[in-house]
């Protein structure tokens, strides 16, 4: 009996996660070894884990895909996932196995899965072992980053026929409530049109952190941060409220590696 693809997916979007082990599941030559939404978490799993393949998703907030592969002693064998075609070429300048566009299709993804058995049972390809393989992660890691000066500095908020500019820097955090968004300044809360997901995508990743679903947290307003029940996480923002927000376990991570400790 032939031995299962053991793979691994890395994606922030867990609906993501969800279809693509829903795809894989129709593969029954295919072993889902993990998944997370959290780039740090994907780091520690694969330091010491072995897998066939991943599944990895290219701009994710934090810390992209390129990054995270940057971050591990041995390389494995990817497939990388996005929503951006113009990745696409990155992607094979560290010589993949293949991409794939989201959504992702059940042709495709055969397609790719076909590679990765081809490849896993011939030897380890080159490249996977090349010395400049680090150094050009990394500059493909900053390249998806973009330059600084790219990130807008306020967010537009808009009341009737009134649009006024709050400066990113006063935001706490924004959160999502009954279908709209907020953005938390100075104890009041600001309309804005964009969704969580669009503001993480949009805003500078090193100072928003997406702690929650319906959360994100400007860093430099942090306070103190308390372990909290289900492996959970308590934030108290250092506002004159003492804003308490709660983070998602499964961004507990990714929120201590942004921290530092």
């Amino acid at each position: 009996m032939p031995v299962p693809l053991r793979v691994y997916l890395v994606d922030d979007e867990p609906l993501a996660i969800e279809r693509l082990s829903r795809l894989l599941g129709a593969h029954p030559g295919i072993t889902i070894a993990g998944s997370t939404t959290d780039p740090a978490a994907a780091v520690e799993f694969l330091s010491q884990n072995a897998v066939d393949a991943v599944f990895l998703d290219i701009q994710m907030p934090g810390m992209n895909g390129f990054e995270l592969l940057s971050r591990l002693s041995e390389q494995p064998l990817v497939i990388f996932t996005t929503a951006y075609d113009q990745y696409a070429l990155q992607a094979f300048e560290v010589n993949s196995i293949d991409y794939l566009l989201k959504p992702v299709e059940p042709e495709h993804l055969a397609r790719a899965l076909q590679k990765a058995e081809r490849l896993r049972a011939g030897a380890k390809p080159e490249w996977m072992r090349h010395p400049d393989l680090p150094s050009l992660l990394k500059e493909l890691a900053a390249a998806v980053r973009g330059p600084q000066s790219d990130y807008p500095e306020r967010v537009a908020s808009r009341v009737g026929e009134k649009v006024s500019f709050i400066e990113l820097s006063a935001v706490t955090h924004f959160f999502a409530r009954d279908k709209l968004t907020y953005a938390a300044v100075g104890g009041r809360n600001h309309c804005v049109d964009e969704t969580i997901t669009e503001l993480e995508r949009r805003l500078d990743p090193r100072k928003f952190v997406r702690i929650h679903r319906s959360v994100l947290l400007n860093l430099h307003w942090v306070q103190e941060v308390n372990a909290w029940f289900g492996g959970g996480m308590v934030v108290t923002l250092k506002d004159a409220q003492h804003t308490r927000l709660t983070v998602a376990r499964d961004r507990v991570r990714l929120l201590r590696s942004q921290l530092g400790f």
